[in-house]
């Protein structure tokens, strides 16, 4: 086996059994890689190699509701609420006995990524956070209408008609946000349909609704978090080396989202704006994105 090529393996936690897939097992280094939504461990296909060639074991879950990753017992709340995808994290690290790896999370990834130190300090050698800035989880921040209207599919799948619309056609309700978040052209349809088949978990509209309406305080979430809820409210600052990677033309969460959040990181803080570049860096600019993370870890 090469570093370029990917095994597909799986671990178990208390609550879930994760799917992943494993590049360079023999890396000296670790580096795990969190996809979003609506996405897949694919987002990390063009990078993923590079960095198993640069010495990283990397790893790349499929997050809760996503692939093959499944709940362990039926009557476990299907819950996303953004605290349990940190503590997944943190749960997938210590099922495999990972030490201080490189945490690298997109959009719902870079949340698991954000909250998993927050949890734990020190967990990390390194952090980076993908399109997503820090501290943009609690409900009681300042909204403008500009994300207001961005954010029009939070709203909407807070309606009986918006819950319909993803439960009857999740590969179209999806393929929006792919056409409205980056410039045209970054993807083809071979690419979607194959990165969707992960949409087919029988738990990801259910984990959707509840990470989308437990964010703005119109779901209840799952009382085993709690504690984990009140460890990351106040916002923790994180003291773990942080990298943020925010494309500069993203139609959802626009750069300005995580500019100015320095006072957060106690450690090394570097921000990386991407010209030309939407949602999704890690697909549309991948050279420049395998770069930026190596050079931000050496």
């Amino acid at each position: 086996m090469t570093t370029h090529e990917a095994l597909t393996g799986s671990t178990r936690t208390a609550r879930l059994e994760i799917e992943y897939l494993e590049w360079n097992p023999a890396g000296t280094r670790t580096m795990v890689l969190v996809h979003g939504w609506p996405d897949s461990v694919r987002t990390w296909f063009q990078v993923a190699p590079a960095f198993a060639a640069a010495g990283y074991r990397v790893l790349a879950p499929s997050v809760r509701g996503y692939a093959g990753t499944r709940f362990i017992d039926a009557a476990t709340p299907r819950s996303a609420q953004l605290s349990a995808l940190g503590r997944d994290l943190l749960d997938f690290i210590d099922a495999l006995g990972l030490h201080n790896p490189v945490l690298v999370g997109h959009d719902w990834g870079a949340r698991a990524v954000a909250n998993a130190a927050g949890l734990r300090p020190g967990v990390a050698s390194h952090l980076v956070m993908v399109s997503v800035g820090y501290g943009t989880n609690t409900v009681q921040q300042q909204l403008s209408l500009e994300l207001a209207q961005n954010y029009w599919y939070h709203w909407f799948m807070a309606t009986p008609l918006g819950e319909r619309s993803l439960r009857e056609d999740r590969r179209a309700f999806a393929r929006r946000m792919w056409d409205l978040w980056s410039p045209p052209g970054w993807f083809d349809e071979a690419e979607f349909e194959a990165t969707a088949q992960a949409f087919d978990n029988p738990d990801w509209v259910a984990i959707t609704l509840s990470c989308y309406r437990h964010r703005w305080g119109l779901a209840e979430g799952d009382p085993s978090y709690a504690g984990d809820d009140a460890a990351l409210e106040p916002l923790p600052v994180l003291a773990d080396p942080m990298l943020v990677i925010h494309g500069a033309v993203d139609a959802v969460n626009p750069p300005h989202t995580s500019a100015g959040k320095e006072a957060w990181f106690s450690g090394m803080y570097q921000r990386v704006l991407v010209d030309g570049v939407g949602h999704f860096p890690q697909r549309e600019a991948p050279q420049n994105f395998i770069k930026t993370v190596l050079e931000f870890c050496c």
